[in-house]
């Protein structure tokens, strides 16, 4: 139940950092790439004074250079690039189909590889799970789907994919991400001069990211890597298909955004889709595949 809760929890903050980046970016009180760099360095920011309150020690030379730390900086750029450039041109809906679709088969690939199958009904589950997301974010009106953009995404989706992965063998989770997010801050300086960021900026703009990456961010993706060792890959690649339903329904309530029996449909399948992998048994993660340092 407490595993549960802590899973649920991570999710409303996913979809939550959703809802920030619309209201920031969608409202024009800051640009993408922008509100990407802001997040990233606040949540820095915030894990690091909280790791120092707890007196971890975070920015010691062997964990800052240690390779772990590198590919999850790395990685968390990978995702934050791709997810901020590609939606310039990529509807929402579709890009968190795209999104969470290569996530999904990622995760899913890297269980099988290290021996972690999912069983027919897991599979069927998945399966499940992703048409009725499809049928939630798929564009009504059949729009074309702009490729670029598209693979933009769908390297944010690997980047997240790998971010995850990653915090399966995280030990040390607060401070792990803590320097995860201080190395994505550097790294993403590059891609906000290449793409001419950071030229829309308002006070709750900036409010807004901070809010994402102080708190639904750098604590969400805390958490994240917390409960990751509990979960079996099929479990985690799975239960994150609820993001963007999440996120879909508290637009409604908090943005006036529009709900329809096209929703409450796909919702079922997706939720419904989900207890079934769940039900493959997440504890059994830490037994199958046993934490490296991280």
């Amino acid at each position: 139940m407490r595993l549960f809760l802590l899973v649920s929890l991570t999710m409303l903050a996913f979809a939550a950092n959703s809802i920030l980046g619309r209201a920031a970016v969608g409202g024009g009180y800051m640009d993408a790439t922008g509100f990407g760099l802001w997040r990233l360095v606040s949540g820095a920011l915030i894990l690091a004074a909280l790791c120092r309150i707890r007196r971890l020690e975070t920015w010691s030379r062997e964990r800052i250079l240690r390779p772990s730390s590198l590919w999850g900086g790395a990685a968390l750029t990978l995702y934050m690039a791709g997810f901020t450039l590609a939606y310039q041109d990529l509807d929402a809906g579709l890009g968190a189909l795209v999104l969470f679709g290569v996530v999904q088969m990622s995760m899913f690939l890297w269980g099988a590889v290290r021996g972690s199958r999912p069983g027919p009904a897991q599979t069927a589950g998945a399966v499940a799970a992703f048409f009725g997301l499809a049928y939630v974010v798929w564009p009504a009106d059949g729009a074309g789907v702009p490729l670029t953009a598209s693979l933009l995404m769908a390297a944010s989706g690997l980047g997240w994919g790998i971010y995850s992965l990653l915090g399966r063998g995280a030990q040390a989770p607060l401070v792990s991400t803590a320097v995860n997010f201080a190395w994505s801050s550097v790294m993403m300086l590059p891609v906000l001069l290449l793409a001419g960021g950071g030229t829309v900026v308002s006070l709750y703009g900036v409010f807004l990211a901070i809010l994402s990456g102080a708190v639904t961010s750098g604590l969400g993706y805390a958490l994240w890597y917390r409960v990751l060792p509990q979960l079996l890959p099929a479990v985690a690649a799975t239960v994150q298909l609820s993001v963007p339903v999440i996120a879909i329904l508290a637009g409604a309530v908090l943005l006036g955004e529009s709900v329809g029996l096209r929703l409450v449909f796909g919702s079922v399948a997706v939720l419904g889709g989900i207890a079934l992998v769940v039900r493959g048994g997440p504890g059994q993660a830490a037994r199958q595949e046993p934490g490296k340092a991280g």
